[in-house]
């Protein structure tokens, strides 16, 4: 546990002198004041992050993290656990979702495998870095030890700190694993202390039969393992998943590098607030890309005082969200790099 400490200890808040700069960069354009809405935002933000008043976008990496879950035995997906690795494959071939939106907006996808029951033979885009084959069914048990939580996030981290030092300039996070919407729903509804009711929506498109049940089996879950709301690192070791934990080690790793990071919807942000648990200046650097149909997802950003950029109705994950607003983002920055100044324009301030 020695690296999450020190990984944690190397988070800063962002630099509030230097956003105030932005905002006044920001505010000498050729605009009224404020008129570009949450663009200023995207770009004030970034720029804090980052650490310049021109931060560079060009370097961007969607990591989507892979794993499999025991509780898909409960019957809680319309898919079967075969689907996750399949996925991967489709995902390397460059012919998900999110592959078509991260080639939108220039953005690299790269798979891990952290979690899934499947041997891959080595392909490019592929990182290898699995920690065990899939978590247990939570309804008998903790999902994963200790030990498999924290070597999880630890992947996270390292990739993070990886592509710092690569020059990757905005990170965004995505995830693949069926029955996932079930750990996720677990995470919130322990942290939170709401019902699994009120938290639990139906993943992959179950039926109201299935939903119920759904329920019934987080709830067995939540019982059985009892975890700690204020022990973020025990709820994910007893009711999360694999990919939930790498997802949550990148964006500390993230944090602790100064690296902005895009978060997908559900399942990304199940990873996000545990690692906005583990430190509170996480959400700094956090961008919340949109906000899922999924119901308990309006509770994780709520909880995170974090508000979405989208609100486009999905649900599919992979970072496709994230991809999307990675180029909402870049535009807020290019704003504030690019914009003419009233000085420059000509323009006079006050008949604008």
């Amino acid at each position: 546990m020695t690296f999450l400490n020190e990984t944690l200890g190397r988070i800063q808040p962002v630099d509030a002198a230097l956003l105030a700069e932005a905002q006044k960069k920001l505010d000498n354009k050729t605009k009224p004041l404020g008129s570009l809405g949450r663009l200023e935002e995207f770009g004030r933000r970034f720029a804090a992050i980052a650490g310049t008043l021109s931060p560079d976008t060009e370097k961007k990496v969607i990591f989507t993290f892979a794993g499999d879950h025991g509780v898909v035995e409960e019957g809680v997906s319309a898919f079967p656990r075969e689907v996750t690795p399949q996925m991967v494959l489709n995902f390397i071939r460059g012919g998900a979702g999110v592959n078509v939106l991260a080639r939108h907006v220039g953005a690299e996808v790269r798979v891990v495998d952290v979690g899934v029951d499947y041997d891959f033979e080595s392909a490019p885009g592929l990182i290898i870095r699995k920690v065990a084959r899939g978590t247990r069914n939570f309804t008998k048990g903790p999902a994963m030890t200790g030990e498999e939580t924290l070597a999880a996030v630890k992947v996270g981290i390292d990739l993070a700190c990886q592509a710092k030092a690569e020059g990757v300039t905005m990170v965004g996070t995505g995830e693949m694993g069926i029955g996932n919407t079930t750990p996720s729903s677990a995470i919130i509804a322990a942290i939170s202390g709401k019902s699994v009711k009120e938290v639990t929506h139906r993943g992959t498109g179950i039926n109201d039969a299935a939903l119920e049940n759904k329920v019934r089996v987080i709830e067995e879950g939540l019982a059985m393992n009892r975890p700690d709301p204020n022990d973020p690192l025990d709820v994910l070791a007893k009711v999360g998943g694999l990919e939930i934990a790498g997802i949550a080690g990148l964006v500390i790793g993230c944090a602790a590098c100064r690296l902005p990071v895009v978060v997908d919807g559900f399942i990304s942000t199940a990873g996000a607030l545990i690692a906005s648990e583990l430190h509170p200046n996480v959400r700094d650097y956090i961008f919340a890309a949109h906000q899922s149909v999924e119901i308990g997802h309006h509770f994780m950003l709520a909880h995170m005082g974090a508000e979405p950029i989208l609100d486009l109705k999905l649900r599919l994950g992979e970072g496709t969200g994230a991809a999307l607003a990675m180029g909402l983002i870049e535009a807020g920055v290019k704003i504030l790099k690019e914009m003419a100044t009233f000085a420059e324009a000509g323009v006079a301030e006050g008949e604008y």
